[in-house]
């Protein structure tokens, strides 16, 4: 059933001449690349907390990701299926394994906390319900890209709504023991290296084509699982340095500052665009994902709001 869907989306793709293909790409790399820059701006100048739910949220789900993907070690459709042909360039993008969808993961807790911090406010409930349609429609891309099967992106979507879900419990637990934060900090911290041994050290299947070459290579998916692992473990850091030293109110007015969040914004943008090779090179794939995510993270959750803080005093 999956793989006939696939076929039905690709028969309508080839029926338009691919007419939609970089909408639908375009669609994918917006989630992945520059959703998250709306909760860190919520979370520099709006609401702190609502903003960190976002976060948090998609932290969550960066941590369960590759564990769930790296265990299940499904492969893509087309290797399923040598007729579906994936469209555009998904095919060098989509790497790895397919179960569940990397990018539903990411797009469901980052907009879909959007959608949460949206609707309370009636002025900006427009955008509340922009954010869930952008949710739908990255999901759906993955499957008109010929990149995921229905199961991947709904599954990814059941782990990400559980990842909002706990996240709010969460939250609402350490409102009434903030005193726990430390602990719960740390030990996240050490779920974290755990995770890490476990994806360095778990046997992958080597399966291979007729020409001799690996179908999925582990070393190149366990680069995705380091650098997002990463992304939580950063944030572990840089809430502890934050909420201890820091302490920054979120609760910003004036041209002024919002210019200033924007600049931090694509101080982002250019950070994951050139550091991120930098690291890479210097540290190799999987370190370098590593620490990058580690920088990457403590950039926008303790050190810009160092910033903030300056220009508000």
């Amino acid at each position: 059933m999956d793989i006939q869907y696939l076929l039905f989306l690709q028969d309508f793709r080839n029926s338009i001449d691919n007419a939609l293909t970089p909408f639908m790409e375009g669609v994918s790399m917006f989630a992945v690349t520059y959703l998250i820059l709306f909760p860190v701006y919520y979370y520099w100048n709006r609401n702190k907390k609502d903003g960190l739910y976002a976060l948090v949220a998609y932290y969550f789900c960066m941590v369960i990701t590759p564990l769930v993907k790296l265990t299940a070690c499904v492969y893509r459709p087309w290797i399923r299926d040598s007729r579906i042909v994936p469209a555009g360039k998904a095919i060098v993008t989509a790497t790895g394994y397919s179960f569940p969808s990397g990018h539903t993961t990411t797009a469901v807790p980052l907009a879909g906390g959007m959608v949460v911090n949206t609707w309370k406010n009636p002025r900006l409930r427009v955008a509340s319900v922009l954010f869930a349609a952008f949710i739908v429609l990255t999901m759906f891309s993955r499957n008109y890209l010929g990149v995921h099967t229905p199961q991947d992106v709904c599954v990814g979507f059941g782990v990400s709504v559980l990842s909002l879900f706990f996240t709010a419990k969460l939250f609402r637990y350490l409102d009434a023991h903030p005193e726990k934060e430390n602990r719960l900090l740390l030990a996240g911290f050490v779920f974290c290296c755990l995770a890490l041994v476990y994806i360095t050290l778990k046997p992958y299947p080597m399966d291979y084509t007729a020409g001799g070459k690996l179908l999925v290579d582990p070393q190149k998916m366990m680069n995705d699982g380091y650098g997002d692992t990463g992304k939580m473990m950063g944030f572990i850091i840089a809430r502890f340095v934050e909420k201890t030293w820091i302490r920054f109110e979120a609760a910003g007015s004036g041209t002024g500052r919002r210019l200033l969040c924007i600049l931090g914004l694509v101080l982002m943008v250019l950070l994951k665009k050139f550091f991120s090779p930098v690291m890479v090179h210097t540290f190799g794939s999987h370190w370098g994902k590593l620490f990058f995510s580690i920088i990457y993270t403590f950039y926008y959750i303790a050190l810009f709001p160092i910033v903030l803080k300056m220009y508000d005093k």
